[in-house]
């Protein structure tokens, strides 16, 4: 009798230590599958997000499309944007297109004299600006100024309800505030980056004269001696473009923004990036093209 008691007793605690080892196992995997759960959603809703963020910029952009065709332009309104846009750029491309050719020139001339090809410096500045950098640098800088600008003030006007506004009084924000922004930036970033190209051979012919003594006529000649018409087309078909993604951007992050005021800064800081990663996206592809032709 007491043999069995203690045999019953043993087998309780073999029963109750088996239990004990399998709960915290149970527990730790209830624990890892909660966790593998809620990742799961926050990607699915993130990737919803991003389809939808996608699907509504093209629908934005068919809209800014239709509008731009409409019988009632807003032309004052858009001669208003193309001197924001252009006029109040021109003293930071002044400077940053004077020091792009300058320092161009500067690191450039070492090389050139190690090889004696000092006279190729005005033609490979030339070409290195139209072609390249004037166009990419300050397309950059125009979707850090311009983009922000406009992806912040409409941001503004949609947290202030002044878009709501204009709708209830029968105005076509639509054709009033996005159509003249995109079609100004079309246009005017487009003309200062050729003036941001003139300015950069003007540095790199000042950075010639650091170390020489050459005529600014002579300069020019050699600067275009080698070029021909076809070099000219890419770099300004795709400045139209650059000009059209820093336009459509900034103002579907502004148009888009969100009620609160952090909103209004997250749409100029979003602006700012998307319109860059755009930028250099257009101008792989631009030069991909041209490589094929």
């Amino acid at each position: 009798m007491r043999d069995d008691f203690f045999d019953n007793k043993r087998f309780n605690m073999k029963r109750l230590t088996s239990a004990i080892k399998v709960i915290p196992i149970r527990l730790n995997t209830t624990k890892h599958t909660i966790r593998l759960t809620e990742k799961t959603f926050v990607g699915i809703e993130n990737a919803n997000y991003f389809f939808t963020d996608v699907a509504n910029f093209f629908l934005f952009l068919g809209l800014i499309i239709k509008e731009t065709f409409s019988t009632d332009f807003e032309f004052k309104e858009f001669l208003r944007q193309c001197y924001v846009i252009g006029y109040k750029s021109l003293a930071l491309i002044s400077v940053t297109g004077l020091i792009m050719g300058l320092v161009l020139t500067i690191q450039s001339r070492p090389a050139l004299v190690t090889f004696g090809a000092v006279a190729m410096l005005p033609n490979m500045v030339a070409l290195s600006l139209i072609k390249e950098m004037g166009p990419v640098i300050t397309a950059l800088l125009c979707a850090g100024k311009i983009g922000s600008g406009m992806g912040a003030e409409l941001g503004s006007m949609k947290v202030t309800e002044q878009i709501d506004a204009m709708e209830v009084s029968s105005t076509n924000p639509m054709r009033f505030l996005i159509v003249t922004r995109v079609l100004a930036a079309t246009l005017m970033i487009p003309l200062l980056i050729f003036y941001a190209d003139f300015m950069g051979i003007f540095g790199s012919w000042i950075g010639v004269n650091i170390k020489g003594d050459v005529n600014y006529v002579l300069f020019f000649t050699q600067s275009f001696s080698h070029f021909n018409f076809v070099d000219f087309v890419p770099a300004v078909i795709k400045s139209f473009f650059f000009g059209a993604v820093i336009g459509v951007v900034g103002c579907y992050k502004g148009y888009h923004a969100g009620r609160g005021t952090e909103s209004v800064g997250k749409a100029a800081n979003s602006a700012v990036v998307l319109g860059s990663l755009l930028v250099i996206i257009v101008d792989l592809v631009a030069v991909q093209i041209t490589d094929m032709l």
